[in-house]
């Protein structure tokens, strides 16, 4: 592939679109330095901020999706989204890309189709189980579409399909060689067992309260509480810092070492977590968040859950949550099997396989 090329990369609207992308874009970096990358993202999204954090230039669409009510904002849509087709192809005659990325959210859709419309090869990274629209409708046109689960040929034509798994951090590949480090990091009495608690960077208050209310059980049960509340919870739970055996963080970020430390994980089911997860191998209780499109988190669980290498927890179940929790503490064989069979999902060469493809499309031998 030649050097001196030129990549668009589209995807937002949350962290599960943003990272997979500022991972294959590291990525296509690492192999051609002087390549030219470009981000496309929605304005007024939180991408907005965290591409040009990962050092890399980003425009913006004004474009949004459609609301499931009747509302005003969907009075603007059709208005919304022919000026970011105008715009998506503005940016494309200008920058000349070689190939437009796609990885989900809004924005990906006008810049893939008018990519796709001047005859740009296009690829599209999928990180959950079911797509969302914006994928699904973008797969009938794309050259090639990266997947992380099996049997999704019902969405998208067969013959584009590519299983390679979600880009997920690198350094979760050595987690095992870092307990002391993490035991240190954290102040932890290796004595105990260690419960690590995620509910996304922004938070999950359903889990925070499931936290508080088992406040007491954990301490009967000898665990130790890793508590990732979120920044939106942080300072309404911050006061439990002073309570036993509980430590609360508004944000991890040494997460590998988070992971090398804890014997358990409660977790939403995002399709980047549920990625790491696979890779960390422990026993994790999903609890999966209701309020996403196409309830993706429900089936992204259970998707493992069927592959008995998790356990689940909805929302709407949470009072069963001790006993699930004490069962599983209480039958070792229980907890190594869901390790065991977790790890064996994990794909760890993923970014690596995504780009791959990339270079197939730049370069078809």
């Amino acid at each position: 592939m030649k050097q001196s090329i030129n990549i668009l990369i589209s995807g937002g609207g949350t962290g599960g679109h943003i990272y997979p992308a500022i991972a294959i874009a590291n990525e296509i970096k690492l192999r051609y330095p002087e390549a030219n990358i470009l981000f496309v993202g929605a304005k007024d999204k939180m991408e907005m901020e965290k591409v040009p954090q990962a050092g890399y230039e980003i425009e913006g669409l004004w474009i949004s999706g459609i609301q499931r009510k009747l509302t005003r904002k969907n009075a603007s849509f059709p208005f919304k989204l022919i000026d970011s087709l105008w715009k998506a192809r503005r940016i494309i005659r200008r920058f000349k890309p070689d190939i437009a990325i796609g990885t989900g959210g809004f924005a990906s859709g006008p810049t893939l189709i008018m990519a796709n419309r001047r005859k740009i090869p296009t690829l599209i990274q999928e990180q959950n189980s079911f797509p969302g629209i914006t994928n699904r409708l973008l797969g009938k046109r794309v050259q090639k579409i990266c997947v992380a689960y099996d049997n999704l040929e019902r969405f998208f034509p067969g013959n584009k399909i590519i299983k390679t798994g979600n880009p997920v951090r690198q350094d979760l590949l050595t987690i095992h060689s870092k307990l002391q480090a993490a035991t240190d990091f954290y102040q932890l009495d290796k004595s105990k067992k260690t419960l690590l608690v995620l509910g996304g960077s922004l938070g999950a208050r359903k889990i925070n309260q499931l936290v508080e209310d088992n406040l007491t059980f954990f301490e009967k049960q000898n665990i130790e509480v890793i508590w990732q509340c979120g920044k939106l919870y942080f300072d309404e739970y911050k006061k439990y810092n002073n309570h036993k055996n509980v430590q609360v963080h508004a944000f991890l970020n040494k997460m590998d070492l988070a992971y090398a430390t804890a014997d358990f994980i409660v977790s939403r089911a995002g399709a980047s977590s549920v990625s790491e997860l696979c890779i960390v191998g422990k026993p994790v209780i999903f609890i999966p968040s209701p309020n996403v499109a196409e309830d993706h988190q429900t089936k992204n669980a259970k998707f493992i859950v069927d592959k008995h290498a998790a356990l689940m927890v909805k929302e709407s179940e949470l009072e069963t949550f001790s006993v699930v929790f004490e069962s599983l503490l209480k039958d070792i064989g229980k907890q190594q099997s869901l390790s065991e069979n977790i790890n064996e999902l994990a794909l760890p060469s993923a970014t690596k396989d995504i780009v791959d493809e990339v270079e197939k499309l730049i370069n078809p031998s």
